[in-house]
C-alpha cells in the first residue's frame, strides 16, 4: 500500500538529531514549558514574520485563546466557512459565541469575501447577534483572498483570524497571512505540513497586549508583566490569577520536535510543490485539479481533485493499493451540532464540492515512479468509465 503521508521518510532523513533532540528532553525533565519552547516560538516567529508568536497544545485552543483574549463571548457572531474541519466552527461555542457559516469560493475551496459581506451585512440587519470577527481558513494549504477578506473585516469593524491550521508557511505576494490578519494560527497534528510527534499549535500575533494575554490565558490565567506593574508578588506567577484561563501549554518534546523539523521546512514546501506540479500536469485533462489563488504558494497540506464519480474512483484506487481521503464529506452546517447556527444567503458551493473532493496522497518524499503510478491509475479510470 502506498502511505497517504510518508513521515517514516521525513524521520529518516532527520536522523540521529531528532533523536538527540527528544533524547535531551527526556534527560532534562522539563517535559512542560521546558527551554526548547521559548526556542520553537522565536523561530515561528521569524518564520511566519510575526512579531510575537505562543505556542499551545492544540490547533484547537490556538482558536480558543484569541478569541478569548479578544473577549468573545455570549451574543457575538464570527463568520467562518462550513468547507473545513469541526475544530474551525467548534472554537466559538467554546467560548459561547455563535459561528455564522459563510461559502467559499469554487475554484480555491477558501472563504468568498463578497458572500462574507453580505452574510455580515445580514447579520447586522437581523440584530441578534453582534459581529465580532471572521477567522478565515487556508484550505488544504493555501491561503485565502486575505487582501479581499481583510479590506470587508475593516469595512465592518471586525477582527481577522487567519486558520493556517493546514498552510502554516503559505504566502500571498510574498507575504505570511498574518500580514492582513491580526492573528493567524497554526496545529502541529502529526499529519500536517509542519507536524510534531502529538498534538500542539501556535497563535502569531501582532499586538503586544494581545500576545500578553494570550501567555496569561494559556496558563490558566496567570499574571503576566503588565498585570504586575505597580505591585510586588514574589513567587511564580502561576499562584496569581488574573482571569479565568486554561491548560493550553505545549509538551516540550513536541517543541523539540518541531525545531528539528523547521530545519527542513522550506526545504519541503518546494518539494510538495514539485509533488503538485507533477500531478496537475498529469491529471489536468481528466479531472478537475486544485487552482492556486494568483500570487499565491501553497503548502500543500493536501491534494485535492474533483470528479462527478468520487466514490467510484475512489473504489478503484483502493483496489490498486492507493489510498484517498475526503475532506469533507459532511459540510458542518450539516451536522447535528452546528445545524442550528446562522448561515445567510445559503451554501450551494460547500454543499457541491462536499459531494465531489477527493484527496490524494501527498508529502514531500512522494517520489517519481509511485506517483507515476497513482496517475496512471487515475487516468486508466476515468478513460474507461467516461
Amino acid at each position: 500500500m502506498i502511505p497517504f503521508i510518508d513521515l517514516q521518510a521525513q524521520r529518516q532523513r532527520l536522523g540521529q538529531a531528532l533523536e538527540d533532540a527528544i533524547l535531551k528532553v527526556v534527560r532534562s525533565g522539563a517535559y512542560v514549558m521546558g527551554p526548547e519552547i521559548g526556542e520553537l516560538e522565536a523561530a515561528l516567529a521569524a518564520f511566519g514574520r510575526a512579531p510575537h508568536a505562543l505556542s499551545c497544545g492544540s490547533g484547537t485552543e490556538a482558536l480558543v485563546l484569541p478569541l478569548m483574549a479578544m473577549g468573545v463571548g455570549p451574543g457575538d457572531a464570527v463568520f467562518c466557512p462550513s468547507f473545513t474541519f469541526a475544530a474551525t466552527a467548534e472554537a466559538m461555542p467554546l467560548v459561547g459565541a455563535s459561528p455564522v457559516f459563510v461559502d467559499v469560493r469554487p475554484d480555491t475551496y477558501n472563504l468568498d469575501a463578497a458572500k462574507l459581506d453580505a452574510a455580515i451585512a445580514a447579520v447586522k440587519a437581523e440584530g441578534k447577534l453582534t459581529a465580532r470577527a471572521v477567522i478565515a481558513v487556508d484550505l488544504f494549504g493555501q491561503p485565502a483572498d486575505y487582501p479581499a477578506i481583510a479590506s470587508v473585516a475593516r469595512k465592518h469593524g471586525l477582527a481577522l483570524i487567519a486558520d493556517s491550521a493546514q498552510g502554516f508557511g503559505c504566502t500571498l505576494d510574498g507575504e505570511h497571512p498574518l500580514h492582513w490578519a491580526d492573528v493567524a494560527t497554526t496545529s502541529f497534528f502529526p499529519a500536517k505540513p509542519l507536524g510534531a510527534y502529538g498534538d500542539g499549535g501556535a497563535v502569531l500575533c501582532k499586538d503586544a497586549r494581545l500576545h500578553d494575554l494570550l501567555v496569561s490565558l494559556r496558563v490558566h490565567g496567570q499574571a503576566v508583566a503588565s498585570d504586575l506593574e505597580g505591585r510586588t508578588f514574589d513567587h511564580d506567577p502561576k499562584y496569581l490569577n488574573m482571569r479565568i484561563g486554561m491548560n493550553a501549554r505545549m509538551d516540550t518534546i513536541q517543541a523539540a520536535v518541531l525545531l528539528q523539523k523547521l530545519t527542513i521546512f522550506a526545504d519541503e514546501i518546494e518539494a510538495r510543490n514539485r509533488v503538485a506540479a507533477r500531478y496537475a500536469a498529469g491529471l489536468g485533462d481528466v479531472v478537475r485539479v486544485p487552482r492556486v489563488i494568483d500570487g499565491g504558494v501553497s503548502v500543500w497540506a493536501q491534494y485535492v481533485i474533483e470528479t462527478d464519480d468520487r466514490d467510484g474512483l475512489a473504489g478503484h484506487l483502493r483496489a490498486e493499493g492507493i489510498p484517498t481521503a475526503v475532506y469533507y464529506p459532511v459540510p458542518l452546517h450539516r451536522q447535528a451540532p452546528y445545524a442550528g447556527f446562522p448561515q445567510p444567503g445559503g451554501l450551494p458551493v460547500t454543499e457541491a464540492a462536499a459531494q465531489r473532493v477527493l484527496a490524494l496522497p501527498m508529502h514531500p518524499y512522494l517520489d517519481v515512479p509511485t506517483q507515476d503510478r497513482i496517475v496512471s491509475a487515475i487516468r486508466n479510470y476515468v478513460k474507461r468509465n467516461g
